[in-house]
């Protein structure tokens, strides 16, 4: 893994304003409900690691993925891509950000555009960029590309209803290196596919992070997989990270109540072994009426009088291993 830093993430936030009457306006002054979706997130990527974000639906990682990526405008905070502040950025200068960083979408069927073929789904963001003058040097790289993710020459004029789900997601990941990139934020890209399926996009994304040097911002909710795949690793409840750290030391010494309790609900395929019984009470909260103090203690099962009141510091308890929880030393 690099040591280089590519991206960092600081005190990002994106709400979503939610619609109101003029009667709910009325009865709360004038200030409007808003979904905190991301609200105050901090962390780095090295150049060359696959880092992974985690969480339950409705944490708010897939929008903090495509808030970094800018698909999303940031409601506050910094996004540092190789050096510059790209959060704000507009017109020719994100135009030229385009060209660092791409996205594979989760869902192969819908990410794809029915009506172009495989070929020019592939094409399209280096007529975008203006890569190359010629159709010929075009063509060139995208059977080079169609290659290089394991179809054939021969898929360059069929329509994505002909592929299958692997193989869409395959042309998805071509798309994204089509114009090389250094960041790839790849939305949970494997988990509308068939197990037998998995491990191949996956082997093929390692295989292609080692040939092109890639650095993955890899989203998911399958922990398991994440312990295979990801170098680090960043837990986020309810539009905050909770806990990060190196992924073997967050697995082998969980320390926030959340991610114990992430941990305990994956099935352990060894009969004779007792699993850790930690689970989560109640619901995920409203993310418009965020509870006050440590957003986990209306299902923490060892809150304090000061979780309710006090919001937890994110703190390094050793070995580069973060955490925000009043409970740990």
């Amino acid at each position: 893994m690099g040591e280089t830093e590519i991206i960092r993430v600081e005190r990002l936030k994106k709400y979503f304003p939610v619609s109101q009457s003029l009667l709910q306006l009325f009865q709360s002054g004038n200030k409007r409900d808003a979904v905190h979706a991301v609200d105050g997130v901090d962390f780095t990527v090295v150049t060359g690691e696959i880092f992974g974000l985690v969480g339950e639906s409705g944490c708010g990682k897939t929008t903090l993925g495509r808030t970094i990526i800018r698909l999303y405008e940031p409601t506050s905070g910094s996004v540092i891509f190789m050096g510059k502040d790209i959060a704000k950025a507009k017109g020719h200068r994100l135009h030229e950000v385009r060209k660092g960083m791409q996205m594979v979408f989760q869902d192969p069927y819908a990410s794809l555009e029915p009506t172009m073929t495989a070929g020019q789904i592939i094409e399209e963001p280096l007529l975008i960029h203006r890569v190359f003058n010629s159709q010929e040097r075009r063509r060139k790289r995208v059977l080079d590309l169609i290659e290089m993710i394991g179809l054939s020459q021969k898929d360059y004029d069929r329509y994505p209803k002909h592929f299958s789900g692997g193989q869409r997601q395959r042309i998805a990941l071509a798309r994204a290196l089509a114009i090389e990139p250094k960041l790839i934020v790849a939305d949970e890209p494997v988990s509308a596919l068939d197990m037998s399926i998995r491990a191949q996009i996956l082997n093929l994304m390692v295989d292609l992070q080692n040939k092109l040097g890639l650095t993955y911002i890899f989203v998911a909710h399958d922990m398991s997989l994440v312990r295979q795949l990801c170098d680090r690793v960043a837990i986020m409840y309810l539009g905050k990270i909770v806990e990060l750290g190196r992924t073997e030391d967050i697995y082998n010494d969980p320390l926030h109540p959340y991610t114990k309790a992430l941990f305990s609900a994956v099935p352990v395929p060894d009969p004779t072994k007792k699993m850790k019984n930690e689970p989560l009470q109640g619901d995920l909260p409203s993310p418009i009426h965020v509870p006050t103090g440590c957003r986990f203690h209306t299902r923490c099962p060892v809150k304090t009088e000061r979780c309710l009141v006090e919001e937890p510091v994110f703190r390094n308890v050793g070995r580069d291993h973060w955490v925000a929880c009043h409970l740990v030393n």
